[in-house]
């Protein structure tokens, strides 16, 4: 049974492909400042994220493994080389989508099993997926920094 908690999570990483389309194409025609990332960018970057640490992290804890984690912070995601940033949009979504199915397989097991973070110590699946949320915040309000 899920929790009301667990069910927050979910709906929040639910909404994120939402979010991240009205931020980034709002941020379409704005310059970039030296040294940052454009709209394309900080979707490849979340793709990248979305492909090599939270889909595997998810996908080892639903094997019931206790594992231990690096800190990783991947560079864009380099597929696709010309994709539009609808069809980046469209990828992350996807793969989004890929999270919260696994999210909404766990079982209350499911939701206890932990894993160690090098640098955050031991996190269940709501604590991983709170970093996951802080860090789509993160990259959806820089779209709205000057």
């Amino acid at each position: 049974m899920t929790t009301e908690a667990q069910a927050a999570i979910v709906g929040r990483l639910s909404v994120v492909p939402d979010r991240l389309t009205a931020a980034a194409r709002s941020a379409v025609d704005k310059p970039v400042p030296a040294g940052e990332w454009g709209p394309p960018e900080v979707v490849r970057h979340l793709i990248a994220v979305e492909e090599s640490v939270w889909l595997p992290r998810l996908e080892t804890l639903a094997a019931g493994e206790r594992p231990t984690w690096p800190w990783v912070e991947p560079a864009p995601w380099q597929g696709a080389p010309g994709a539009s940033l609808d069809e980046l949009l469209a990828r992350f979504a996807a793969l989004r989508g890929e999270v919260v199915a696994i999210l909404n397989g766990f079982d209350d097991e499911g939701w206890s099993r932990t894993g160690i973070h090098e640098t955050w110590g031991e996190v269940d699946v709501a604590a991983l997926m709170g970093k996951a949320l802080d860090h789509d915040d993160e990259h959806i309000a820089g779209f709205s920094t000057p």
